[in-house]
């Protein structure tokens, strides 16, 4: 059988005005993901999203890898929903950054009062009501994931080791789907997601399974400090 590695980009700019760069904590997160897979795997074929933060993290780890990669390939499939929209269908009033950075100021803890909002609008999205409302509707993002994957999978040939750096909601769909999980657990496993972390899924002809979900260890081994979630 054949695995691919399904590993969440490195932490992005929380509150900055370009969300999608990554940290400081990110690139280290990166290099240090690439430098365990030095140790452990060869990658026959390297795949990301095309949003700034997986190419980061590709950078980073390519650094932390040391060693020739094979050239990242882009698909969109494997790229996050558009959280901003799910927001602003939300709370429309949150269009204006500076609405928004001033209601959460308010807040005593304003970073746990956007992530009770972001629950609250994610259930929205979810929710199969308000569909009208968001430009990727959930139903069509888990069928754009399910096509990226499937696309991966026949790019891959007989590779044995293939490495798609995305985002938490496409492995969370992918989980979804090989666990037959509700769509309510399914994005429970999103919250819980660290960054750079790795979920492999084992695959051969029409079969699919996932063998590990969100390992980390990595992290922990070089600094436990490196373990984010957001």
């Amino acid at each position: 059988m054949a695995t691919m590695h399904l590993i969440r980009h490195g932490q992005a700019s929380f509150g900055a005005e370009d969300y999608d760069r990554l940290s400081g904590i990110g690139w280290k997160q990166g290099n240090v993901l690439g430098r365990w897979y030095a140790r452990h795997t060869q990658p026959d074929l390297l795949v990301g999203g095309s949003l700034r933060r997986h190419r980061e993290t590709i950078e980073a780890f390519r650094e932390g890898f040391g060693a020739d990669l094979p050239e990242a390939i882009i698909n969109e499939g494997f790229n996050e929903f558009d959280h901003l929209a799910v927001i602003r269908a939300y709370r429309p009033e949150w269009a204006d950054r500076q609405v928004m950075a001033r209601d959460l100021a308010s807040e005593h803890y304003p970073r746990k009062a956007f992530q009770k909002a972001f629950a609250e609008a994610i259930g929205r999205w979810i929710g199969g009501q308000h569909d009208a409302d968001y430009p990727e509707p959930w139903p069509a993002f888990k069928a754009r994931v399910r096509k990226g994957l499937e696309e991966v999978i026949r790019e891959a040939g007989d590779a044995r080791h293939v490495l798609v750096v995305t985002s938490g909601g496409p492995i969370s769909a992918v989980a979804q789907q090989l666990l037959e999980l509700d769509d309510r657990r399914a994005m429970k496993l999103n919250e819980v997601l660290a960054n750079a972390s790795v979920s492999r899924l084992l695959y051969s002809g029409d079969r699919r399974s996932l063998a590990v979900f969100n390992s980390f260890g990595h992290l922990e081994q070089e600094d436990p400090g490196l373990v984010t979630y957001r």
